[in-house]
């Protein structure tokens, strides 16, 4: 056990209760129990939340399968592997491996549970005080007491308010991973890393796909640089994506569905899609949790926590997308295991300035820090160096040259500030980014370490080089 118990300090916080199993309530859960706590979790669905069961696993899985199919018909051939018939894609197998990797996480979570001694109810929960829930599970209620609990309850997709937005083949981001079969073509509305992915995975599998985004231009929070790369490819894949457009209303169209669209010039145009992919947001679940008999208090659905995830009522906490803050699974899991750890008198070491973003499409966009445009409005002086993927021998054995690596530093010191990818392992090779930035390392740290040759990520040390104007491998400046 924690140290803490020995100084007889843990029996106060020992009844933890935690609802939601997702990636945030999971992790939290196992952490409060190797500090010594009595965990119950409550979760109404399956283990894992939305990331494991109808979020992040299953659309990589898909992604990966997609992937899988475009490049054995594009690159096969280019790399001497002869295919002796068409390929074709079975969808209906490519959604059982999905189905059979979620299903082996979503057990293994489970037996993480029983490992550390965590009771899990499978059912729903509502405050009836600041410290007691009432779980309704299978058609029974009871009602459990807690000296603190924490508040993983997730979020939910977020919907348009428009016309037709009920109607069949008008699906969220849950339905999209779900068809019987690919659609013939599909509207996508929302230009965030949901769509984009979407995106990726239908078109790779021979959907005609159309993306309608509102703002001035898709994946705002990534760096320009980065995402000007994955509109050219989206387009060399015959995506069509309109910016600067708002969505006015679905009809039926037949056996067809009629997305209508204006410009930012007021010019007006129809979409035809067999299937509508709404993916706009997503929002806080709050609703039903009783957070008003608990006195936890919430703003525009979010509930409102301190700089320890401390809600308005002392001994209730809220971690991940509840809260309204940054909502993707890594931080859910960070700040769960920090509110337990302050929960049981530890001081919590998390950092919000090395959350990395990724969008698994191919090539792969990732970002970590400061954009160029967020180092702008600071206005922090700043140094940027670029290195092309087109001049790495390792992106070209793996055909993957459209991309670059892009480093942001502080003027005169060098210390890096954000690191951006577009290319291949992206969502892997960030992590030096974030730990780089952590560690308050500068661009001479990153030249000065050796990175291995060929690999994608030496890539990242030429762009360090080509911020102090000493880049090795592609021409000098003019």
């Amino acid at each position: 056990r924690d140290p803490l118990w020995s100084r007889g300090l843990g029996d106060v916080y020992k009844r933890q209760v935690i609802i939601g199993g997702g990636p945030g309530g999971y992790t939290a859960a196992i952490r409060a129990a190797q500090l010594g706590a009595e965990v119950t979790l409550i979760e109404k669905d399956s283990m894992g939340g939305t990331c494991l069961n109808v979020g992040c696993i299953p659309t990589k899985a898909l992604i990966h399968s997609a992937d899988l199919y475009r490049k054995i018909r594009t690159e096969a051939g280019k790399n001497g592997i002869i295919i002796g018939q068409d390929v074709t894609c079975d969808f209906e197998s490519m959604q059982k491996k999905k189905s059979q990797v979620v299903k082996q996480l979503v057990t293994g979570v489970g037996s993480l549970m029983k490992a550390n001694g965590i009771r899990v109810i499978k059912g729903t929960a509502a405050f009836t005080s600041d410290k007691a829930v009432e779980i309704r599970s299978e058609g029974e209620t009871s009602e459990l007491t807690f000296d603190k609990a924490v508040i993983a309850s997730g979020s939910i997709p977020s919907a348009l308010p428009i016309e037709g937005a009920e109607l069949a083949g008008v699906v969220d981001s849950t339905g999209a991973l779900s068809f019987d079969e690919i659609p013939g073509s599909l509207c996508i509305i929302g230009g965030g890393v949901i769509g984009i992915e979407m995106a990726h995975i239908y078109s790779s599998l021979g959907s005609k796909v159309t993306i309608v985004e509102m703002l001035p231009d898709i994946l705002m929070n990534m760096d320009s640089d980065i995402t000007a790369v994955m509109r050219k490819i989206m387009k060399k894949n015959k995506v069509s994506i309109l910016t600067g457009t708002k969505v006015g209303g679905i009809e039926e169209a037949g056996e067809a569905l009629s997305v209508k669209v204006t410009d930012d010039q007021g010019e007006e145009s129809v979409i035809e899609a067999e299937k509508v992919l709404m993916c706009v947001g997503r929002r806080p679940a709050t609703e039903g949790l009783g957070l008003e008999a608990a006195g936890v208090k919430t703003e525009k659905g979010r509930i409102i926590t301190d700089e320890n995830f401390r809600t308005t009522s002392e001994d209730i906490y809220a971690i991940g997308d509840c809260t309204g803050g940054i909502m993707l699974a890594h931080v859910a899991s960070a700040e769960g295991i920090a509110a337990v750890e302050h929960i049981m008198g530890k001081t919590p070491n998390i950092d919000f300035d090395t959350v990395p973003s990724c969008v698994y499409t191919s090539p792969e966009l990732a970002g970590v820090g400061l954009t160029e445009k967020g180092a702008s409005e600071r206005g922090t002086d700043y140094i940027t160096g670029k290195f092309p993927m087109m001049a790495s021998g390792k992106a070209l054995i793996e055909g993957e040259t459209s991309g670059l690596v892009k480093i942001i530093a502080e003027a005169g010191t060098g210390k890096v500030l954000g690191l951006h990818i577009c290319g291949p392992q992206a969502t892997e090779l960030i992590a030096e980014g974030a730990l780089a930035i952590r560690m308050g390392a500068t661009a001479e740290d990153i030249i000065s370490t050796i990175h291995a040759h060929p690999s994608v990520a030496e890539t990242i040390q030429e762009a360090a080089h080509d911020l102090l104007g000493s880049a090795l491998n592609m021409p000098p400046a003019r």
